[in-house]
This record gives C-alpha cells, structure tokens and sequence, in this order.
C-alpha cells in the first residue's frame, strides 16, 4: 500500500538550512498495524506529515496504492487525502460546544453527502469505534478525555479511510485510558482491516503494533 523510497526533507529558514530526514526507505503493507517510533526530534512527524500527505519530501518517493503522490498539486493532495486518509491526533482537535455526532459528521460536509447520508454514517463509525451510543447528543466538552480520542477515531473513520494515522494518540491520557484507545485501533485492524500508522515516541505503545519501524535523528535504524 505504501513504498517510500529515499526519502529526505530538508527546512529552509533564510540562509539556513536543517535537515530532518536522511534518505529514509519503507514499505506498509496493506491491512498492517506498523507503529514509527522515535524521540522527540527523530522526523517522525514529519514522516507521518509527509504519509499524511501534508507536507511533500525535498526528494525521494511516495507511493500510495501504486500511484507515486510525492510532489502532486496542494489541491491534488488534498482530494486523495480526504479519500484515502484519517487522521487522530493528541490534541483531539474537536470543536467543544458540539455534540458527538456533528462532530463526527464534520468531515463530511466537505464531499457533498446530503444531511441524512453524513448522520448516518457518523453514526456508523461511532459504532465502529465503541462509543457508547447514549452519548452521542452530549457535547464534546462534556466527556473524559478517552472518550473524547474515541470521538476522534470514529472522525477519522467517517470517510472509510484506506489509512488511519495516529499522532501520539494517547499522549494527553492517562495509561488505563490510553489502553482502551489502543484496543479500539486493535480491534478496527484486526475485525475491519484497516491499516494503522502509530506515531509514538513510547516503547510501551508500541508495542500494541504488529511491527515497529525505529527512527533517530532522520535516519531509520531498524
């Protein structure tokens, strides 16, 4: 499903340049759970930005589903993102005086699906991501915040995304919570197939994934 090949980002501010990847190459197979481990600084996020397909490499390869989208139009990108792509973050990024289920449909609004098909199917991946149905008309700024991530996953699940990109997903929760966030990606890789992309810098969430993929200061060791 993936193929990145030789992959280097360099940043430029001024006269200055700073290198955050060095040639960096890997596969992801199709229905795989792969976490991209690494401390803080080591390009793993910009891995995921460039994965992620918002951010582009100085140069090498990317392929997605055989079709190299390394240096396609911002517009280009944006449309096989919203295709192809959900995205989970630590921050949750949800808006708060919203409830659960237009939080979910949001994305939606984007592709043209009339009200009752986008309520629809933001109830299904509510479903798909083991949210408790009796809240979904509560406000997001009203839930815990492993309810809140679970919230999340089922946006990003809403466009029935090839990918799910995880960034820190479990940073701003505590272990307990965390674990059941960690399932519930267990449960939509193992029960839906869907392929997961696990940015973290802890060995213990990495250890959820069915491989690892090391990275330190923009090389990949292993």
């Amino acid at each position: 499903m993936i193929v990145c090949k030789s992959l280097t980002k360099v940043y430029t501010n001024g006269d200055t340049d700073t290198p955050v990847l060095h040639g960096v190459s890997f596969s992801i197979n199709k229905g795989e759970f792969v976490a991209i481990m690494g401390p803080s600084g080591s390009g793993k996020s910009t891995i995921m930005n460039i994965l992620g397909l918002l951010d582009k490499p100085t140069s090498g390869t990317y392929h997605l589903d055989g079709k190299d989208v390394s240096y396609l139009s911002d517009d280009e990108q944006a449309y096989i993102r919203a295709q192809k792509i959900g995205f989970v973050f630590q921050s949750f990024n949800l808006l708060p005086r919203t409830t659960v289920l237009r939080n979910v449909a949001l994305p939606l609004i984007y592709t043209g699906f009339d009200p009752h098909i986008r309520e629809e199917k933001a109830k299904e991946a509510l479903r798909a991501s083991g949210f408790p149905e009796d809240r979904w008309d509560h406000m997001s700024n009203q839930l815990s915040g492993g309810q809140i991530q679970r919230v999340a996953i089922a946006r990003a699940l809403v466009n029935d995304p090839a990918i799910i990109l995880a960034d820190e997903p479990t940073g701003n929760l505590d272990t307990k919570t965390g674990e059941i966030v960690l399932a519930t990606f267990k449960k939509l890789n193992k029960e839906q197939g869907r392929t997961i992309i696990l940015i973290t810098h802890e060995p213990d969430v990495a250890s959820h994934a069915d491989r690892v993929i090391h990275v330190r200061d923009g090389h990949l060791v292993s």
